[in-house]
């Protein structure tokens, strides 16, 4: 019996332009995917529109091309998929595996943590109150091998931590169209941001609960400023330049800990990623978050 393809995936919210952060997770994961012969997927996770434009889904998507980080397929666009989210979100409902909530945050944390409505027991919220759809967790200790990280386990509360799948607005919830993404698109592991390692637990529930294999995970420990803050769009990290992109990959591969050749720094890009295939090892990168040395 032959092991299914390998396919990883890039899938940037377009809330700002690419920056150093993003490169290095997205470079993490082209490499880890073409080195084991398998397919690299962009997605783009355009959910909010209160927060996000059409300029930087085009700037995040030319960065990329100018690094010579091509996908293996066409780019997908998850705003074009919400009837689809919403579809898998009744049928959670329907499955008794999620439910209508009125609580706002307030009201939950008054009730430390539990639903005042009795949301999750099925009972109508008050006529008028806008609801949203939040998956219903069960209790567990979640425990999974993560490639870089080694064993993880997490303490999963029911109801305390159940996610908004459906939000109030009506706007589908990250949590749950990642899932159904990546079940859909048949990925076999994720390569992403440390930041998102307090998401898995949940993740493998609701994929389960779609009926889907749960991925392998590979979080890449965070570039930080030198406030010692992840490097975010929140925290204003700059946009990368798309002049030096042979200069970007090689500091990229530095903070994945691949100790690139120093002559690279001044290479096209072509030349840094066939070197980093050639050289690519997981088992290098580091546990621990790294300073964006740009900042020094």
């Amino acid at each position: 019996m032959t092991s299914p393809i390998y396919r990883g995936r890039f899938a940037p919210s377009p809330t700002g332009p690419l920056h150093f952060g993003s490169l290095v997770t997205a470079l993490a994961s082209y490499l880890e995917a073409h080195s084991r012969q398998g397919h690299w997927l962009v997605r783009i996770e355009d959910l909010d529109p209160l927060r996000e434009s059409p300029e930087a889904t085009d700037r995040i998507l030319n960065s990329l091309q100018g690094h010579q980080l091509h996908p293996d397929g066409t780019v997908r666009y998850q705003s074009e998929r919400l009837e689809v989210y919403r579809h898998h979100a009744e049928r959670l409902v329907e499955q008794g595996r999620a439910y209508y909530c009125a609580c706002s945050r307030k009201e939950l944390a008054a009730n430390n943590g539990r639903h005042p409505w009795h949301c999750r027991d099925g009972d109508k919220p008050p006529t008028g109150r806008p609801v949203a759809i939040r998956f219903a967790l069960h209790a567990e200790e979640a425990r999974w091998q993560d490639r870089i990280l080694g064993e993880q386990h997490q303490q999963v509360r029911a109801e305390l931590d159940d996610p908004v799948i459906i939000r109030k607005e009506g706007f589908v919830a990250y949590q749950l169209a990642v899932v159904v993404d990546d079940i859909d698109q048949g990925i076999t592991e994720i390569v992403r941001g440390s930041d998102l390692l307090e998401t898995t637990a949940q993740q493998r529930q609701i994929c389960l609960a779609l009926g889907g294999t749960p991925p392998q995970w590979a979080h890449i420990p965070v570039v930080l400023n030198e406030q010692g803050q992840k490097l975010s769009k929140q925290n204003h990290a700059p946009a990368l330049d798309d002049e030096q992109p042979g200069r970007n990959l090689w500091r990229a591969l530095g903070a994945l800990g691949q100790q690139p050749e120093e002559d690279l720094a001044a290479a096209p890009p072509q030349r840094v990623l066939e070197w980093a295939l050639e050289h690519w090892s997981m088992a290098g990168i580091p546990h621990q978050s790294t300073m964006d040395s740009a900042t020094h």
